[in-house]
């Protein structure tokens, strides 16, 4: 399927890499004029030789840079139709670390984005697209902080499409499994820790580990028209992963 936003505007927090990175495009492809952002400086030139049309480098963790960032892009773009919030800061164990940059960049990264965007989705009518995780959906010994704060992410997704119904905005949240790319945590762990790649592989009925591709898809249609009546939603995009 082939989607149409032509004329829209679509702002990608976290989208130098990896699932951001195939959002970004995806919507860039499908004719929107789009600004990313992230710390990666290379990345989001990359993303701009390849059709994003406004990269700004943002550290998603400063309260300030995120105010920024959205205000820069509404402005370059004329205006917001879809805001995604990505970003991660991947903190897992049960650290005061790991904490500390998971609320400040999984959860407040969002509800900054998403407050700053807010008046300009009011005047388009537009929609937030969050990524959380299955982790989020379950308990565990493996990476708590970050389960915890996607889990966060879930709830706050259905709070957020509660909030803005009456402006006519919607929010989805996509919970993607395990999914691999160049230079993600999956390519590193499939030769750093192969005992728990191949758990993980061993857990998806289709018997392989997603793609970016395979989620962008399913935020480009939770922004598009199709999906006009979806609100308050977390999509799993596992290949089953969470049925076993």
């Amino acid at each position: 399927m082939e989607f149409d936003f032509a004329g829209r505007r679509v702002l990608v927090a976290g989208g130098s890499r990896g699932i951001g990175r195939a959002i970004a495009l995806g919507f860039a492809r499908a004719g929107a004029k789009v600004s990313a952002c992230a710390r990666g400086a290379d990345g989001l030139a990359a993303l701009q030789a390849e059709g994003v049309a406004h990269v700004v480098p943002t550290d998603l963790g400063d309260a300030a840079q995120v105010a920024a960032w959205v205000a820069a892009a509404a402005k370059a773009l004329g205006g917001i139709d879809v805001l995604v919030n990505n970003a991660s800061g991947f903190g897992m164990p049960d650290t005061e670390e790991s904490w500390k940059r998971s609320l400040d960049i999984d959860v407040m990264a969002t509800v900054r984005a998403s407050n700053a965007a807010l008046p300009h989705l009011r005047d388009s009518r537009g929609c937030i697209v969050n990524t959380t995780s299955i982790s989020g959906l379950a308990s565990t010994r493996r990476s708590p902080a970050y389960a915890a704060v996607k889990a966060l992410v879930i709830n706050y997704t259905a709070s957020q499409a509660s909030m803005y119904a009456a402006d006519g905005v919607r929010v989805n949240a996509i919970a993607p499994g395990s999914i691999e790319f160049p230079g993600g945590t999956w390519e590193t762990r499939r030769t750093e820790d192969p005992a728990l790649y191949e758990r993980i592989l061993a857990s998806i009925p289709f018997g392989r580990l997603g793609v970016p591709e395979e989620v962008a898809d399913v935020a480009l249609f939770l922004a598009s028209p199709l999906a006009r009546w979806v609100t308050g939603q977390t999509i799993v995009v596992d290949g089953g992963q969470m049925l076993g």
